[in-house]
C-alpha cells in the first residue's frame, strides 16, 4: 500500500525564477497537447495527418527536455501539476483518464519521437467505458522508450482500517443529481467527483481501489445487451433528439450566422464519424425547405455552406474510409449523400474512387459520378489516359452511363492505350452503341496492331449491319496479307463471315468445301476447309445446320473435317434446340 500523501506545498509560495520557466514550458507543452488531441478527435479517420497534428507539442517538450531534462508531471483529477501550478487551462477529461487508473506521475524523458507522442495520445483518448482497454494496460502494451509513469495502488489512512472507510450511497446520488441540476455550460461538471467535493475527510488518500462487491457476475449476453442499448440509444435517439434540437433553435432565430455554421459543420463532422448517412440527408432537406420560405435567404446561404462542408476532401475521404473494405448498411443513403453534393466534390470524389476496394462500392461511386459527367466531363476524360487500369475502366464505365454525346471520341483515346485488357473492354462497350460512329470505330479496329483486338471487332461488326459487315470483312480476307495471320484470327474472320449469316457467305463456305485438293494444294486445301467448317458454325442458322450435316455425310472428306463439322453440327444443334435435342442427335 501507498503512503498517505504528504501536506502539499503552499500554494501562495513564490516560485524561483527557475520554476516559472519550467511551468511556463510546461504549460505551452499541455496548450499544444491539448489542441492537438481536439485535431484528432475531430479528424480521427485522417491518420496521416496526426503528427502533423502534434508537431508543435513536441517541439514544447524537446525545448523543456533539452533546458530542464525529464519532465515530470502530478496527476490530478482535474489537471496535471508541476510545482503546484496547474498547466490546462480549461476543462479536459485527459487528466481524469489517468488519474482513475492508479496513475500518480507522468514523465517523459528526452528524446521523444512523434511516434511515441501519437500513441500516448491515442491512449488518452480511447474509452475503456467503449470496450477499449484501460489506460493502465495500454500503457504497458505501447513500450514507450520516453514515457513513464507512476502508479500509485491501494489506500492507507491514519488510525483507520479499510472497514472503517465508508461512503454513503445516498450522499453520492444526492449530489450527483444536485450537479445535474445546474444551468452551467460545463455538461461534464456533474460527472468530476472529489473527496472534497462529498465533504469526506480523506486527507492523504491517493485513490480508493480494491472494492469487492458480492453478487452475481454479468453474463456475456447480458454485456451484449446493455451494448446494443446504448449504441440504440445513440444512434437512434440521441442525435435525432440533437438535430431536432439545433433546428428549434435555427426556427427561433439566430443572429449569429457563423456560429450557426460552425455548429452545423460539427454536427456534420460527429454524424460522418458514427456513418450516419441518414441524418445528414435529413438535414439537407430541412434545411433546403426553411430556406425556400419568405426571408430565407440565410439558410440558403446556410444549406450552400453545409454542402459544401459535405464534399470537402477531409470528410469524403472518411466517406471512403467506411466504404473501402465493406459495404454500407443503407447505400442509398449514401447515394443521396453524394447526390447532393456540387461540382467542387468530383475532384475528391475520384480521388475517393482510388482507394474502395468493394465492386459494389465503385459502382455505387461510379453511378453518382455520372449524373456529373454528362455536363463536366474533363476530369473523367483526363484519367482515360490513367496508367491504372482499374481507373481506366470506371471512367469508361461513367462516360458511358452519362450517355455524354462525345463519349465514343473520348473512347478513342483508350484505344491508343498498350493496356490490352482495358483495350477489349472498351471495345465491348463501343460495341453496344449500335451507331454508325461506334461501327466505324469497329471497322478501323480491324486494322488494329495487337491481333486481340482485331478478333473482337471482327466479332462484334456484323452486329451492327450484317451486309456491310460482310464487305468490310471479305476485304480483310482476301488482302494477301491475311495469310500471314496467326491460325486463331483466321479462325475469328471466317467464323464472323459466317456469322453474318448472308448468302455470299454461305455460298463462299459451300465453294471451299467443295474443291477437291491435288497432291501440290493439300495442306491449303484442307486448311480452307476447316475454315469454312468455322465460317458455318458461325452462322448457327438452320441452312448452316443442313450445309454442315451434308458435309458428315459426305465420307469423301478428309477425317479433320469431319470430325470439326460433326462437332460444330452438334454445337449448332444445342444452340438452336437446347440441351433436350442432344440425346437425339447421340
Amino acid at each position: 500500500m501507498a503512503q498517505p500523501q504528504k501536506a502539499a506545498p503552499d500554494a501562495t509560495a513564490e516560485l524561483t525564477p527557475e520554476a516559472k520557466e519550467k511551468v511556463e514550458l510546461a504549460k505551452t507543452f499541455a496548450f499544444h497537447l491539448l489542441k492537438g488531441i481536439k485535431q484528432i478527435g475531430m479528424y480521427r479517420h485522417n491518420e496521416s495527418r496526426f503528427p502533423e497534428f502534434l508537431a508543435k507539442a513536441l517541439e514544447s517538450v524537446q525545448t523543456y527536455s533539452e533546458k530542464f531534462g525529464p519532465l515530470s508531471l502530478k496527476v490530478e483529477q482535474q489537471n496535471l501539476l508541476l510545482h503546484g501550478e496547474a498547466l490546462f487551462t480549461e476543462d479536459t477529461p485527459l487528466p481524469y483518464k489517468f488519474f482513475r487508473d492508479g496513475i500518480r506521475q507522468l514523465i517523459f524523458r528526452p528524446g521523444m519521437q512523434v511516434e511515441e507522442l501519437v500513441t500516448f495520445t491515442l491512449i488518452a483518448l480511447s474509452e475503456p467505458e467503449r470496450g477499449a482497454e484501460d489506460v493502465l494496460a495500454q500503457l504497458w502494451r505501447a513500450s514507450m522508450e520516453h514515457v513513464e509513469y507512476v502508479v500509485v495502488e491501494g489506500f492507507s489512512m491514519e488510525s483507520a482500517s479499510e472497514e472503517e472507510v465508508q461512503v454513503e450511497v445516498d450522499k453520492v446520488v444526492g449530489y450527483l443529481y444536485s450537479r445535474l441540476q445546474t444551468n452551467s455550460d460545463d455538461y461534464l461538471r456533474f460527472a468530476r467527483v472529489s473527496a472534497e467535493d462529498l465533504d469526506s475527510k480523506l486527507d492523504g488518500v491517493e485513490q480508493i481501489r480494491g472494492l469487492v462487491v458480492g453478487g452475481r457476475h454479468a453474463t456475456d449476453d447480458l454485456k451484449a445487451k446493455l451494448q446494443r442499448e446504448v449504441s440504440e440509444e445513440e444512434n437512434a435517439r440521441l442525435f435525432p433528439k440533437l438535430v431536432s434540437a439545433v433546428f428549434q433553435v435555427v426556427e427561433g432565430g439566430v443572429d449569429d450566422a457563423t456560429l450557426l455554421e460552425e455548429i452545423f459543420v460539427q454536427l456534420l463532422d460527429m454524424l460522418l464519424i458514427q456513418d450516419d448517412f441518414s441524418t445528414i440527408n435529413q438535414i439537407v432537406l430541412k434545411l433546403r425547405a426553411l430556406s425556400q420560405r419568405d426571408g430565407g435567404e440565410g439558410l440558403g446561404r446556410l444549406l450552400d455552406n453545409f454542402i459544401h462542408k459535405m464534399g470537402e476532401e477531409q470528410r469524403l475521404m472518411r466517406l471512403g474510409e467506411s466504404l473501402k473494405s465493406a459495404r454500407p448498411k443503407n447505400p442509398s443513403d449514401v447515394t443521396r449523400y453524394l447526390q447532393a453534393l456540387g461540382r467542387d466534390a468530383i475532384v475528391p470524389l475520384l480521388t475517393v474512387l482510388e482507394t474502395i476496394e468493394v465492386p459494389e462500392n465503385r459502382a455505387l461511386l461510379c453511378d453518382v459520378m455520372a449524373g456529373y459527367a454528362r455536363e463536366l466531363p474533363d476530369p473523367f476524360v483526363m484519367r482515360l489516359v490513367s496508367d491504372r487500369p482499374q481507373t481506366v475502366r470506371d471512367m469508361v464505365y461513367i462516360l458511358e452511363k452519362s450517355n455524354h454525346p462525345e463519349r465514343l471520341k473520348m473512347f478513342a483515346q483508350v484505344l491508343k492505350s498498350p493496356n490490352l485488357v482495358v483495350k477489349l473492354e472498351v471495345l465491348n462497350i463501343i460495341g453496344r452503341g449500335r451507331t454508325g460512329e461506334a461501327r466505324r470505330m469497329m471497322v478501323d479496329s480491324l486494322t488494329d496492331p495487337i491481333s486481340q483486338v482485331r478478333m473482337v471487332a471482327a466479332k462484334m461488326l456484323p452486329e451492327f449491319d450484317r451486309d456491310k459487315a460482310y464487305a468490310d470483312l471479305m476485304r480483310v480476307v482476301r488482302d494477301a496479307a491475311f495469310e500471314k495471320k496467326t491460325p486463331d484470327e483466321r479462325v475469328a474472320f471466317y467464323t464472323a463471315i459466317g456469322s453474318t449469316g448472308t448468302p455470299g457467305a454461305l455460298s463462299m463456305m459451300q465453294q471451299m468445301l467443295s474443291v477437291k485438293p491435288s497432291l501440290l494444294n493439300r495442306k491449303r486445301v484442307l486448311d480452307d476447309k476447316m475454315l469454312a467448317i468455322h465460317g458455318l458454325g458461325g452462322a448457327c442458322s438452320i441452312q448452316g445446320y443442313k450445309m454442315l450435316q451434308s458435309v458428315v455425310e459426305d465420307k469423301s472428306q478428309p477425317l479433320e473435317v469431319l470430325t470439326a463439322a460433326r462437332k460444330a453440327m452438334y454445337q449448332t444443334r444445342k444452340t438452336l434446340f437446347g440441351d433436350s435435342a442432344l440425346p437425339e442427335e447421340a
